[in-house]
């Protein structure tokens, strides 16, 4: 559980620095839950340089950033044909090298991702965030036993 901005960008910030080339994280949430905010630390994370600035890629659909990972911040809110992944480069992006972060993953088609860490994001009454994790596949188990909030 997160509370506040600062602290939900930390939790990015260490994902950012355990992940490894080919990931996915797979992101859901509701408007503002922090899905963002959580990239942004994921950039920070991945030594991004702080002379990009790591916003929501709604209109453009993806961003890409340059670090020790190269991140690919994917945003599917307003891409409702599944037809249009391919050509918007998303197949290649989730199955090739750096990072991919997905905003409203849930709009991928069912099993597309074999592999991929999928991070819910749920609004509780008192503001603060609850952030779920689930790996899929062995590189998402081995970026989670990597975190120090999962690792014994």
């Amino acid at each position: 559980m997160t509370r506040g901005q600062a602290k939900t960008r930390r939790l990015g910030r260490a994902v950012g620095k355990a992940v490894a080339s080919g990931s996915v994280l797979a992101l859901t949430g509701e408007l503002g839950a922090g899905k963002t905010v959580f990239v942004q630390g994921l950039a920070e994370g991945l030594a991004v340089p702080g002379r990009y600035a790591v916003t929501s890629p709604s209109y453009t659909l993806i961003h890409e950033y340059p670090g020790r990972l190269r991140l690919f911040h994917v945003d599917l809110y307003r891409l409702e044909d599944p037809s249009s992944f391919e050509e918007i480069g998303l197949f290649d992006i989730l199955t090739g090298e750096g990072v991919a972060a997905v905003e409203w993953a849930d709009r991928l088609p069912p099993g597309l991702l074999d592999d991929r860490l999928e991070i819910c994001i749920s609004i509780l009454p008192d503001d603060s965030r609850q952030f779920d994790l689930s790996a899929y596949g062995q590189r998402s188990v081995d970026l989670l036993k990597k975190l120090p909030i999962f690792s014994s």
